[in-house]
């Protein structure tokens, strides 16, 4: 439910353990970011959902991904419920009618969603390093490695394309290292391999095209309400390298791509960024300062960045010091590790006299929370125990057969479905090979006979041209056939020159 200005979330508790005071979330800093956080079982997934109702009721896009399924209810109604039907009593929350919501299914895999693609040139050499996890000097080589396609203006669409590239840079070594640096070929074959690992992990699925365009995200349906762009992250949770380094383009093409607007009545579209801890677990110091950057600066785009995650300890304290609205469910205190998750929750609330923070967070029942959000002039709340209302869409997952009749009625069904493979870096450098191999074979314009195998008159030769040599390093550089996949952004545009 949403008023013209705010987000209702729920009741707080009054001394006398009634739920009277409405607590809400102004629309209007919706883009100051936020934070759920809270162990396994204690409500983050319904409070994600009933803020993703929220915002949509108020015409605002929203972006999030459902890691284990359970968020995809939100694309139906809500059924009356005993304990949902009491929830909205206490809360006072009338009238209490169940709806469904405006949701576009994706995923990376193009199994529960439609296809998720982008380039490998919109993924940019840093990203895709972190992806690989690359060591310092196979970072380096996979930089060269973009510098000379962008000189020689070759596409880089998938990964056969970044393959070939590899294999060619590779054959060129020595003419390279004159201007770039050395290009050692056991650096270019453990790149090599890891694509061949990202592969086997279902990478090759996310690069190619048609790639991902943003507007598609930030869709409104016809009677206003905001579209709710739920990501199928069930099977993508087995990389969740993947998963983080997806994320963060998706959040770093935002950033490139949108305009502008300082700070609106209402966000342009909302990020919920589920088990949040995956993007800065083993991150290098250069990547988390860019996260924090982008944090930062994306709000003036009219972006929030909500993080959802079980420990606030999970993200950075310059990250965190930007999340101004903030949900915290209930937390165990057992190890001194969970007891200092406590100490920090209840140190960046605005304290309340009527209750203990830290003793509360450990005390809070399922589905109740420590809720702060920013008032007028963007001061934080003083924190209140909330209960925190019952949505409006079903709670738990929907079956395939609604989920293919939600995807079939989608505004971009048949959009992204079909791959395109058109001409790029692997067919551009196939067929400069081929133009070598046929004038070194005969500069007066014959061409040899091709008995296969490098055979003549029925007995093979051991000699191969340079040229022959090459050619073959990029058909097998390429013979496992590589796909698609996901994309570039604004770290990679920040390596470009931002």
């Amino acid at each position: 439910m949403a008023d013209d200005a705010s987000i209702f979330l729920g009741a707080s508790r009054k001394p006398d353990d009634s739920y009277q005071r409405p607590e809400k979330l102004l629309l209007k800093y919706g883009n100051r970011h936020g934070l759920v956080t809270g162990a396994t079982g204690t409500g983050k997934t319904v409070s994600l959902q009933i803020m993703a109702e929220g915002f949509s009721d108020a015409g605002v896009p929203v972006f999030c991904a459902d890691v284990k399924g359970d968020l995809s209810g939100i694309a139906m109604k809500g059924a009356a419920q005993d304990f949902l039907l009491k929830r909205a009593e206490q809360v006072k929350l009338t009238p209490y009618d169940f709806q469904d919501f405006p949701v576009i299914f994706w995923d990376l895999f193009g199994e529960q969603g439609h296809p998720i693609r982008a380039t490998v040139s919109e993924m940019g050499p840093l990203l895709l390093s972190r992806l690989m996890n690359l060591t310092e000097a196979q970072e380096g080589v996979m930089n060269i490695a973009f510098r000379i396609a962008d000189e020689d203006g070759l596409l880089l669409l998938d990964m056969k394309d970044l393959q070939a590239l590899l294999a060619h840079i590779a054959e060129r070594a020595t003419e390279i290292a004159a201007r770039y640096g050395n290009v050692t070929k056991q650096s270019v074959g453990a790149i090599q391999r890891s694509l061949l690992i990202l592969e086997q992990q279902g990478g090759a699925h996310f690069f190619g095209e048609p790639a991902l365009r943003i507007n598609d995200l930030m869709r409104t349906a016809r009677d206003g309400r905001g579209a709710i762009n739920v990501l199928a992250a069930d099977r993508l949770m087995n990389n969740p390298r993947l998963y983080a380094t997806f994320l963060l383009w998706l959040m770093s093409e935002l950033f490139e791509q949108l305009p502008e607007v300082g700070d609106p009545e209402k966000p342009k579209l909302v990020f919920f960024f589920d088990e949040a801890h995956l993007l800065f677990d083993d991150a290098p110091k250069a990547l988390v300062e860019r996260v924090e950057q982008v944090v930062r600066l994306i709000r003036s785009k009219g972006v929030g960045v909500y993080f959802v995650t079980q420990n606030p300890l999970d993200v950075p304290e310059t990250v965190l010091a930007q999340l101004g609205n903030r949900v915290q469910h209930a937390l165990r205190a057992y190890t001194p590790r969970e007891q200092k998750a406590v100490r920090t929750a209840a140190e960046t609330f605005r304290p309340n006299p009527d209750f203990d923070c830290a003793k509360a967070i450990t005390q809070l029942a399922t589905g109740e929370a420590l809720v702060s959000t920013l008032e007028e002039k963007g001061v934080p709340s003083m924190v209140q125990r909330t209960l925190m209302r019952p949505p409006f869409s079903r709670i738990g997952p929907i079956t395939p057969q609604e989920r293919g009749q939600v995807m079939a009625q989608s505004p971009v069904a048949g959009q992204y479905d079909q791959a395109i493979d058109r001409e790029s870096a692997f067919e551009m450098l196939q067929k400069k090979a081929s133009e070598a191999q046929a004038g070194a074979q005969g500069g007066s314009g014959w061409t040899l006979p091709d008995f296969g195998g490098g055979s003549r008159g029925g007995r093979s030769s051991n000699r191969q041209t340079v040229t022959e040599a090459a050619i073959k390093s990029v058909v097998r550089s390429v013979g496992s056939s590589l796909g698609r996949a996901i994309v570039r952004g604004i770290l990679g545009g920040f390596s470009r020159g931002r």
